[in-house]
């Protein structure tokens, strides 16, 4: 029984970056050989163990054939008499096929460290066209990587043209997709993410909304504007979506199974951007502005107004943005109106409610007025 440090831990730890996670892969050992050890078993697709005292995964060493599409389509054999480099081929790219022992000795039967030096990403072997997912998490490393000069290198590109060509993205789960989509949206350079979809045709299957180059530029824009200000997740999908229609925007983020603050917000922006857009020459009066403000649902969801505010100010074109700021206006002044105070006026029920909104109103028209600008 031999174990191994393997994969992202020994690329970060050769690339001089913090290693977070640490996997595990042991190679000549049976399931019951690690039970009495001490592991703890989880998972059923394959054996994976928990160590009884760091709670780290250690995997036995294994090997995957596809049998059928999908992420679930592969048929796992793991015994004793797999070695650690039939384990490693398995894996997606080079630089994440490396190998640790215990006594600090480097495996590294797919020059990944060469590739580590060459800033380059490449497929271990033609298995990677088993797994269309891994398109996706190459753009992922990709978009980590490339503040570091790492890219897509041409063979493996190609490779992940002939797989979308042979439709093997269509054919992966739509939760799977969205992981790989969030993960990507924090890391270092999430549009490089974007960029190499679209550069091996996995955009315009993904999302293809996007793939027209005006669309394209207009939402990395934007992403990368949200990003430099470390938005949310729902705030970078939105700055995503910003060049979409409603309906569209609608249907891709329930296609994509977005969760529901990632739907509810990009719907948002691209609502109120094309509302801007409609906007007259000059300022939009009061009661559009208070119309938009209950639309977003101001007062009781402050915190995602705010978001949205912040998602508007880079997906707006420059001359649009300028009307951030009455809507601004009207928000602080509207938010100023105490329902409390008219009730004990002795307004109630319904015209409770045609109060507060006459008051928001009038509120809203004395902040955007000229003469008090």
């Amino acid at each position: 029984m031999q174990t191994y440090l393997v994969g992202g831990a020994v690329r970060d730890e050769l690339l001089g970056l913090e290693v977070k996670d640490r996997d595990w892969v042991v190679v000549g050992a049976t399931p019951e050989q690690m039970l009495a050890k001490g592991f703890k078993q989880v998972g059923s697709d394959f054996p994976v163990f928990l160590h009884p005292k760091t709670g780290e995964e250690y995997a036995l060493a294994r090997t995957e054939r596809k049998q059928g599409y999908g992420y679930h389509g592969f048929s796992v054999y793991s015994a004793p008499d797999v070695t650690l480099e039939e384990d490693l081929r398995r894996r997606d790219l080079t630089i994440n096929a490396m190998a640790l022992s215990e006594q600090g000795e480097l495996t590294d039967p797919f020059n990944g460290k060469r590739d580590l030096e060459a800033r380059q990403l490449r497929h271990v072997s033609d298995a990677f066209m088993e797994d269309p997912l891994r398109i996706l998490r190459t753009a992922r490393f990709a978009a980590r990587f490339q503040p570091l000069g790492f890219s897509v290198c041409p063979d493996t590109m190609e490779l992940m043209r002939t797989m979308v060509a042979e439709g093997e993205v269509e054919h992966l789960v739509p939760e799977r997709v969205w992981q790989e989509i969030q993960r990507a949206l924090h890391e270092q350079a999430p549009g490089t993410f974007f960029r190499v979809l679209r550069d091996c045709n996995a955009l315009s299957v993904l999302i293809p909304e996007l793939a027209p180059e005006a669309q394209f530029r207009t939402a990395i824009a934007a992403l990368e504007c949200i990003h430099a200000k470390a938005g949310s997740t729902a705030e970078r999908f939105a700055a995503v979506c910003c060049t979409l229609s409603e309906p569209a925007c609608s249907a891709r983020a329930r296609a994509l199974k977005a969760p529901n603050d990632c739907q509810q917000l990009a719907r948002l922006t691209v609502t109120f951007i094309a509302e801007i857009k409609q906007f007259a020459p000059g300022q939009p009066d009061a009661s559009t502005l208070l119309r938009m403000l209950e639309k977003a649902d101001l007062w009781r969801r402050a915190e995602r107004f705010s978001r949205l505010v912040n998602v508007l100010e880079c997906a707006l074109e420059p001359t649009d943005r300028k009307q951030l700021e009455p809507i601004r206006k009207a928000a602080k002044a509207a938010s100023g109106v105490d329902p409390g105070a008219l009730m004990q006026q002795g307004f109630s029920g319904k015209a409770l409610g045609e109060a507060i909104r006459t008051e928001r109103l009038s509120r809203i028209a004395q902040a955007i007025s000229p003469s008090l600008s």
